[in-house]
């Protein structure tokens, strides 16, 4: 059974999904830990009803990342609790060298656009804006870049005539809610190959499309 710890700073959507799918019998893992940098995340709340183990850890000074000795902190609380595999779930801070040597290949987030288009924040304006007919939803490990890392799974959402930004989101966040409770199954169920940038999945027959 895989061990996961999901750090999140706000509504916990994604997490809720992650829960959902455990609880189903459909994802081989069990959350160990919540950690949050936000003591209002609703992430918290979800959590506490489900029964989970979870911990407000201040960020620090900082708005867009962890001070290393706080950064330690979730370090050392993750491995405490035998967190085998790091879920961002709208974690809201760029990790830095010491998180991410801890947990080498141990990390991925999700991500709502279809990288490596619009990453950063609110790239569902960012994509309605630019005009694309397609966006979406992607998961991907965790490297020092933004949205940079090795790409697991996508999922294609068409741009509507008459979307709002708020209309795209919900929609991409539908398909957010499958393909992140996936990419941990196929973690949990040792399936992914990485070579170079590629991630390669065995036996896959896995088919996420448009909607």
């Amino acid at each position: 059974m895989l061990k996961i710890g999901v750090l999140a700073s706000g509504k916990g959507t994604n997490l809720q999904a992650i829960i959902d799918a455990i609880r189903r019998k459909e994802v081989p893992a069990e959350i160990g830990i919540v950690l949050s940098d936000n003591p209002d995340a609703y992430a918290l709340e979800r959590v506490k009803k489900a029964g989970i183990r979870a911990l407000y850890l201040p960020a620090g000074r900082f708005k867009t990342y962890l001070e290393e000795r706080i950064e330690k902190n979730y370090i050392n609380v993750l491995k405490k609790e035998g967190v085998e595999l790091v879920c961002l779930a709208g974690f809201m801070r760029v990790l830095k060298r010491d998180l991410l040597n801890a947990f080498a290949g141990r990390i991925i987030n999700i991500h709502p656009a279809l990288l490596p288009s619009f990453p950063g924040l609110e790239s569902w304006k960012q994509a309605l804006n630019y005009g694309v007919k397609f966006t979406g939803a992607t998961v991907h490990f965790v490297e020092e870049g933004i949205d940079s890392g090795p790409i697991i799974l996508q999922a294609v959402v068409p741009t509507k005539p008459d979307d709002t930004p708020e209309t795209l989101h919900r929609r991409i966040q539908e398909k957010e809610h499958i393909i992140y409770p996936l990419a941990i199954k196929l973690i949990a169920e040792n399936r992914l190959r990485i070579e170079g940038r590629r991630v390669n999945i065995e036996g896959s027959g896995l088919n996420i499309c448009c909607e």
